[in-house]
């Protein structure tokens, strides 16, 4: 058996999915409703919307199979969006990646596999629509084109998710997102005890880029910005792009005093990058903090204006220093 090797776009692929706010979520008819059609159309035993998380698969809709998860490290899927194209396997027992995989030596005895990446309008491959047999079989182009073409009604459910939570300049949350995302992160933080801190970002000057520059040259800047938040922060952290040159993060698990070693990371990367790009303009951040103590439940909306006070006094001695 052969793992499945990660993405290059792995960081920004899980953060994607994880704006989605579906991992988790229970049934939907309207995927249901394509992988009963997959299973009908194919006469194949299991047909599944598969999610490929940091370490499992999930299984958004699953038809003729009882569990909803398993270890990424043993998943076909892992496997199947490390391309565009379809992963076809006809016989698992003569492709070297699979032959000893435990799902294909027990439950649920995967013989045959096909899987079609369905993405986010971003691009970035999520999962997989896929089907599965217990026999081995052939798959022709003509049953390829129809898998595409359910894999398509998949990604038309993906659109509409994204559209109400991601931000369509940068890819980030939007505040709807970033509120749905990170009521649940902090629900998660109490119930485990854990700390958490919210990071309020805006850009310093960025008037002046609009101005002086004009507003494609602050675009470019806000997803400049925005793909270094992406880089320097952590995965399971939530970033969001709280409308105009405002950007906001929380970090789970994190208590107020190590937002430094973060912060760091950022600056430092912050700094090559203006280096690099020399775009007439260096850009700079006013950052203000709010802690959830480990123990001491807050509200979302407090920790969220305690930052942005936070954030506009740093701004004013960031001035004075200037």
């Amino acid at each position: 058996m052969i793992s499945p090797p990660l993405p290059p776009d792995e960081n920004v692929r899980l953060a994607t999915l994880r704006v989605l706010q579906i991992l988790d979520t229970g049934p939907d008819e309207r995927f249901d409703r394509i992988t009963r059609m997959a299973k009908r159309i194919f006469q194949v035993p299991i047909a599944l919307v598969s999610l490929v998380d940091a370490d499992r698969q999930w299984f958004k809709s699953a038809q003729g199979l009882a569990i909803f998860e398993t270890p990424r490290d043993i998943s076909f899927c892992g496997h199947a969006i490390l391309s565009d194209d379809i992963l076809l396997v006809p016989d698992s027992h003569r492709d070297p990646r699979f032959v000893n995989n435990p799902l294909v030596t027990g439950p649920p005895h995967v013989r045959f596999y096909a899987g079609c990446p369905v993405r986010a309008p971003s691009g970035h491959r999520l999962g997989t629509l896929c089907l599965i047999d217990q026999e081995p079989r052939g798959f022709d182009l003509d049953d390829q084109t129809t898998l595409r073409d359910l894999a398509y009604m998949v990604e038309q459910q993906f659109a509409g998710l994204y559209g109400a939570m991601v931000d369509e300049l940068t890819g980030l949350a939007n505040r709807r997102g970033f509120d749905s995302q990170a009521g649940h992160v902090l629900a998660l933080c109490q119930r485990k005890g854990l700390p958490a801190t919210l990071l309020f970002f805006d850009l310093d000057r960025f008037k002046q880029v609009n101005d002086h520059y004009g507003h494609a040259e602050g675009d470019w800047a806000l997803k400049a910005f925005a793909d270094l938040m992406r880089t320097c922060l952590r995965s399971s952290d939530v970033v969001a792009r709280n409308g105009g040159d405002e950007f906001v993060a929380l970090l789970s698990g994190t208590a107020i005093h190590d937002q430094v070693r973060a912060l760091e990371r950022l600056q430092i990367q912050l700094d090559a990058f203006n280096q690099r790009s020399q775009r007439g303009y260096a850009l700079a951040f006013s950052v203000g903090s709010a802690a959830m103590e480990a123990g001491q439940p807050r509200e979302l909306e407090a920790l969220m204006a305690e930052a942005d006070a936070a954030m506009y006094r740093n701004k004013q001695a960031r001035q004075q220093v200037a």
